[in-house]
């Protein structure tokens, strides 16, 4: 196995390096200046072209991705809102990869995040020896990415206090970063620009300036509207994780069928049928269940040597629910009493007599 195939999660770029290089090759489209694709090939690489052998990789409204991709081609920076697992990091990487062909320059926002790991900061050994000079000076990726030409990615904006937020005012709104120490104005290189991801809900989410809002243009992220394209991605997405943790076999359709029904009716408080449910207070997202499912296969295969069965979806979705709040789990219980006898198919069946495994 190569290098790349040994890693968890290689970056866009990598994991689809060949259909970045074929929509490169075949790209006759003007593109916007520093940009690697048009917009109309960073579309097709994130909606896919079944002409050109390029798959899908967001499954969420097409309108977004051209909105998306037309306000990174602007001088404003772009902010994707929504609730948590929605996709809008998965999404910020593939704009990033299309555009720049490198989504690694990221900022990861949260209580401990500092302007030095925003801007630039530096090699304090080499600082006190030499004083501030170029080799001591160590950049961030906001640094790099307006050297470069490359977009920037900050992650859970929102989580950073507020004041650390306002320190990435200057540079979307005048495109310079000052290096006062050395005397030194960093311009923007054409190509640059600004992906940020916030999340609607959870703790720990801090408002944002007025003066900050007004240098971004937003996008919401929401949930995908249909059983069918949920169903078509968690088992997707869940094969390949089985795949690559060494399951050959994932589980049956018609047992993540069950899941991501179960999972799509705890997080709306509504059955299919119309009937009213507790909501939960906990995430139940795609990528949860994309979770759950990997997790099922795991538990089938590794203990008893075949694929999950709908008692596993139990057992696994506890962790899932017991995350926020200790009554999630006798909600959860609730649904699985109450709810899901009211279902035809033998996995639902399988999920109703296996309740007695949910914790507590």
């Amino acid at each position: 196995m190569t290098a790349i195939e040994t890693r968890q999660r290689p970056p866009a770029e990598q994991r689809w390096a060949a259909e970045l290089a074929l929509l490169r090759d075949r790209d006759t489209a003007p593109r916007p200046p520093g940009w690697q694709l048009s917009v109309a090939a960073a579309r097709a690489f994130i909606a896919g072209d079944p002409a050109l052998g390029i798959t899908r990789k967001f499954v969420g409204d097409a309108s977004l991705i051209d909105r998306a991709l037309v306000s990174l081609a602007t001088t404003r920076g772009l902010l994707l809102t929504g609730a948590p697992g929605t996709a809008k990091s998965l999404l910020s990487e593939l704009l990033s990869a299309a555009i720049a062909g490198d989504s690694t320059l990221t900022i990861q926002g949260g209580a401990a995040t500092t302007e030095d790991q925003i801007r630039y900061g530096w090699n304090y050994a080499l600082l006190v020896s030499e004083g501030p000079s170029q080799r001591s000076l160590v950049p961030a990726p906001m640094l790099r990415g307006m050297r470069e030409g490359k977009i920037v990615r900050f992650e859970e904006l929102t989580r950073c206090p507020l004041e650390v937020q306002d320190s990435i005012l200057s540079l979307l709104s005048d495109r310079v970063l000052a290096v006062p120490e050395l005397g030194e104005m960093v311009y923007a290189v054409e190509g640059f620009n600004v992906i940020a991801t916030a999340n609607t809900r959870d703790r720990g989410v801090n408002e944002m300036s007025a003066a900050l809002k007004r240098r971004f243009n937003f996008e919401t992220v929401f949930p995908i509207p249909d059983l069918r394209t949920e169903l078509a991605l968690v088992e997707a997405e869940a094969t390949a994780l089985l795949r690559r943790s060494g399951v050959p076999q994932a589980p049956a359709r018609d047992v993540l069928e069950v899941l991501v029904t179960t999972f799509r009716e705890l997080r709306s408080g509504a059955t299919e049928s119309g009937d009213s449910l507790d909501r939960m207070s906990a995430v139940m997202s795609t990528a949860e269940a994309v979770s759950v499912a990997h997790a099922v296969g795991l538990r089938g295969w590794y203990l008893r040597g075949e694929p999950g069965a709908a008692g596993d979806i139990v057992a696994c979705l506890a962790g899932t629910a017991a995350k926020d709040n200790p009554d999630d789990l006798a909600r959860v219980r609730r649904y699985l009493e109450q709810q899901v006898p009211r279902k035809s198919g033998p996995v639902w069946k399988a999920l109703h007599d296996a309740r007695f495994d949910l914790p507590g």
